[in-house]
């Protein structure tokens, strides 16, 4: 299928924006406000590039449908890719939200199932709509 020139520019810009956004907030790229306390890994990098190119695919795709459904599968997708890659100790927001601990012990182990259940509900709505 082929898409109008706007909505793939539309899927660029989401992409990117989604990339960048949080890769300066999650610490992945390296920025002088704050130092990540959890190590970088390739899983990290791999789960934030897959899931912003999916968000991007997702633009672009809605923005040929008049009517669209499963924007809610889109969002947890998007929530789900930024806590798969989202240092648990050093994340202002996610810290004033729930507390240090409660994130190391809960989230940051489940932070590779997070970026797996993103991908496949980007992957499911794009298979969905396609």
């Amino acid at each position: 299928m082929q898409y109008p020139r706007d909505a793939l520019i539309k899927g660029g810009l989401a992409a990117v924006g989604f990339l960048l956004f949080t890769g300066v907030v999650t610490g992945l790229v390296p920025t002088p406000l704050f130092e990540r306390m959890v190590p970088r890994t390739p899983l990290d990098f791999a789960f934030l590039f897959l899931t912003a190119l999916l968000a991007g695919a997702y633009v672009a795709q809605r923005a040929t449908l008049a009517d669209c459904g499963g924007d809610g599968c889109a969002y947890g997708g998007a929530v789900g890719g930024f806590l798969a890659v989202a240092c648990p100790h050093c994340n202002a927001v996610l810290v004033a939200l729930f507390s240090s601990s409660w994130l190391a012990t809960y989230v940051d182990p489940l932070r590779p199932l997070l970026g797996v259940l993103a991908i496949a509900l980007f992957a499911g709505i794009i298979y969905r709509r396609r």
